[in-house]
């Protein structure tokens, strides 16, 4: 039942005991959510389990104890989550918000509809892999790219920069790939992630068999379109499994994602330890193993850019809520400062 297990079981036993039941969250809106139970689906008030964390907050794919004889009906409490897909907000404040949890597979659609940004891709990599679940490129809309070689040259360029990561190749139209697809996601929980226009609902229709989400046509001109789902929606899949449908994401902030921006840049966390000194910036630094394989051409450029955007964006969101990062950040500014002041006086004194 929708994800339901032997380790869910026991968690929930005590409050099977005191006659609650067990749902899964398919759909949360404004402090009420659908929860699917044994008894079908309920409509259950979230103010019980809505503490001032954002974090905490009830989320679809969330697990909770019900009382289907409550009136009005409240979801009690909430199950410990195994994984939780997070980003930062794109408010000021020092907020992450959680857009699914107790996932399996993320799944990162990125259209072939438009030019790869390899960067993105990247990003959505970084989230997925701090959330704890296993991420899975698809390439959607394969059939806009007829020539197979063109199609391979394409998935080696994601695969370079997804290490780890199944990355396939879809068409929903035509139905290429998608066993492919639902082999890897099936018996477990997967979240459909991207850019308003890559796909997504279409992709979700074409594994549920049925148009069960609205699709919107995309701009011919860069191949984005409109917010076409609104809300994360858990659907069932016919032949195992369940899918979480998301809004398209303009903005895909990280959040506390250094473990997941290492493990999307491994080949260079790999180089990085091989540097002769441990705090090396792989700039101008000798004996430095990043800017070996640069000038090698073992590594590209645009890899150690993104790289860097995404720890330095990393270390932003941390420092915010961690003192002991701010302080660091502050030591490595007034480094940085005084390198450039010695800098920029000895090249007047030569001048001179």
């Amino acid at each position: 039942m929708y994800g339901w297990d032997t380790g869910w079981e026991a968690g929930f036993a005590p409050y099977a005991e005191q006659g609650l039941l067990p749902g899964r969250v398919v759909r949360v809106d404004r402090g009420q959510c659908d929860v699917m139970t044994a008894d079908g689906v309920l409509r259950a008030d979230t103010a019980f389990v809505t503490p001032h964390d954002p974090l905490r907050v009830v989320c679809t794919g969330d697990w909770v104890a019900v009382d289907p004889a409550g009136n009005p009906r409240y979801a009690r409490t909430c199950l410990p989550r195994r994984t939780a897909f997070v980003r930062s907000t794109s408010s000021k404040r020092s907020e992450g918000q959680i857009l699914a949890a107790n996932v399996d597979h993320a799944v990162i659609a990125v259209s072939l509809a438009a030019e790869l940004d390899l960067a993105r891709a990247e990003r959505f990599l970084a989230l997925a892999w701090e959330s704890g679940a296993q991420p899975v490129v698809v390439l959607t809309k394969a059939d806009l790219v007829p020539d197979p070689v063109t199609l391979s040259y394409l998935v080696q360029d994601v695969e370079k920069s997804a290490p780890g990561v199944p990355v396939l190749p879809v068409s929903a139209r035509l139905g290429e790939g998608l066993d492919s697809l639902r082999a890897v996601l099936s018996g477990g929980t997967a979240v459909l992630l991207g850019q308003s226009g890559a796909g997504k609902s279409t992709l979700a229709n074409a594994l549920l068999g049925e148009d069960v989400m609205t699709v919107q046509a995309t701009r011919d001109v860069d191949g984005k379109g409109r917010h076409t789902t609104t809300t994360r929606n858990l659907l069932l899949l016919p032949g195992g499994g369940v899918v979480i449908d998301t809004p398209g994401l303009r903005g895909v902030g990280l959040w506390d994602a250094g473990t997941g921006v290492g493990q999307v840049f491994s080949e260079i966390e790999e180089l990085a330890a091989q540097c002769r000194f441990h705090d090396c910036a792989h700039g101008t630094e000798p004996g430095c193993a990043v800017r070996a394989a640069l000038e090698a051409g073992e590594l590209p450029e645009r890899r150690l850019d993104s790289y860097r955007k995404l720890l330095r964006e990393n270390q932003r969101i941390v420092a915010k809520t961690d003192a002991r990062v701010r302080a660091e950040l502050r030591r490595e500014w007034k480094r940085r400062g005084a390198e450039g002041k010695a800098a920029m006086d000895a090249k007047r004194g030569r001048r001179g």
